[in-house]
C-alpha cells in the first residue's frame, strides 16, 4: 500500500514490529481472531534484526471480541503517531 493512500472505509492496515518472527505471528493471530484479514506480509525490521509484519484487517467483519471492544470504545481525537511515524 502506498503511504499516501488510505485503506477503504471498512479496512485498516496494521504493522507489527517485533524482535522475532514468532512474536509477530502470535500478535497477528490474535488480530485474526477478531477481524477478517488478508494474508500477512513479513519483512526484516532494519539493521537491528527483528521482523516487521503487515496485514490488512476488514473491520466490517468482526468476531465477538472485537465487536464488544469497538462498541465500548470511543475515539478521543487526540491520538498521536509514534516518533518514527507521520
Amino acid at each position: 500500500m502506498d503511504d499516501d493512500t488510505l485503506p477503504s472505509v471498512s479496512h485498516a492496515e496494521v504493522r507489527i514490529v517485533a524482535a522475532t518472527p514468532e512474536v509477530a505471528r502470535r500478535v497477528a493471530e490474535v488480530l485474526r481472531h477478531c477481524f477478517a484479514s488478508t494474508e500477512q506480509r513479513s519483512y526484516p525490521a532494519g539493521a537491528g534484526g527483528g521482523t516487521r509484519l503487515h496485514l490488512t484487517l476488514d473491520t466490517a467483519h468482526t468476531a465477538e471480541p472485537a465487536r464488544s471492544w469497538l462498541a465500548a470504545s470511543e475515539s478521543t481525537g487526540q491520538a498521536s503517531a509514534h516518533a518514527d511515524e507521520v
